[in-house]
């Protein structure tokens, strides 16, 4: 019997790429509202507690209330897409390879992982889990991403205004992605976030410099290499890239989408200075990829049923 899935807020990107991944599966059935009904906050509840699973694709507050929508005695399941509940108590944080898979597929309320947090998560939570980057660097990180992740005001302004070659935030210094990212990589103290955003519907590259030689670890880059290859041994989802160091590495503006991840560690020949560089498709492994994964655990399938592993 099929399990029953319901999307509130599938009209977004998010939604529109996990409702993409169900399509001709047999093992879900959607939950589709009739458009006049979509919005409808009696509509909603009903479909939300009547369904065996629920994925929120709206911004944080309208994912709180959602959640209150759903009566405590529904079985309903959920994986929240919003940053609303990553680092909330009661809720499972969606990345399996961090997590454990086991703890995904019996969780009953899953917040999925940000785009950028899950870079910069999978590069360094298994360093500092294994004592090689200490828990109380101050850590940076540098990334840039696709449009698409800005959501539809933002994929509007990219796709009206051509001439935009790149889009620089943060500059506050404060984005709701940074207690996600020092929570769940076990750190003292909040990353510098430095986000940009580029004329490519998708992918996304996460940079994390590091100054090897001014740590009481004595890190090197073959040994972080090869703790995060031992880390994600067997994982057909995130891949280590070997130890070349190409030329260049390049985002394409027509890129496929792709629900895998490499991860790379480039160092200097005195093994001081160090590069570790994620690459993955913020709305594949960055968002509805990992939501699709997360959904396969908590229905007892195989994690990468209806993923997009090109590489695989």
């Amino acid at each position: 019997m099929a399990h029953s899935v319901f999307i509130d807020g599938g009209e977004g990107t998010t939604g529109i790429e996990i409702r993409e991944r169900l399509s001709g599966r047999d093992e879900f059935e959607l939950v589709v509202l009739a458009e006049d009904r979509r919005k409808d906050a009696a509509a909603r509840r009903d479909a939300l507690n009547a369904a065996d699973f629920a994925i929120l694709c709206l911004p944080d507050e309208p994912a709180r209330e959602a959640v209150a929508m759903i009566d405590p005695a529904s079985a309903v399941r959920v994986i929240d897409a919003s940053s609303a509940h990553r680092v909330s108590d009661g809720w499972t944080y969606g990345f399996p390879e961090l997590v454990g898979r086991d703890a995904v597929a019996r969780a009953t309320r899953v917040g999925n992982p940000g785009c950028y947090p899950t870079g910069f998560l999978a590069l360094v939570a298994p360093l500092v889990r294994a004592g090689l980057l200490p828990a109380d660097w101050p850590f940076t990180m540098n990334a840039v991403s696709g449009y698409s992740g800005g959501g539809k005001a933002l994929v509007k302004r990219f796709e009206e205004e051509p001439g935009i070659a790149w889009r620089g935030y943060g500059y506050s210094l404060s984005h709701k992605h940074q207690p996600e990212m020092k929570r769940h990589a076990g750190l003292a103290h909040d990353v510098i976030f430095a986000p940009a955003v580029v004329p490519a519907y998708r992918g996304m590259v996460v940079e994390v410099p590091l100054h090897l030689g001014a740590m009481d670890t004595e890190p090197t880059p073959a040994r972080l290499r090869e703790a995060l290859r031992e880390f994600y041994a067997g994982s057909r989802i995130v891949a280590v890239a070997d130890d070349l160091v190409p030329d260049e590495l390049l985002l394409r503006q027509g890129a496929a989408p792709d629900d895998g991840m490499t991860l790379h560690v480039f160092g200097n020949d005195g093994g001081f200075h160090a590069r570790l560089v994620a690459r993955l498709d913020n709305l594949g492994k960055g968002a509805s990829g990992t939501a699709i994964q997360s959904l396969n655990l908590m229905a007892g399938l195989d994690e990468t049923t209806g993923l997009r592993l090109p590489n695989c």
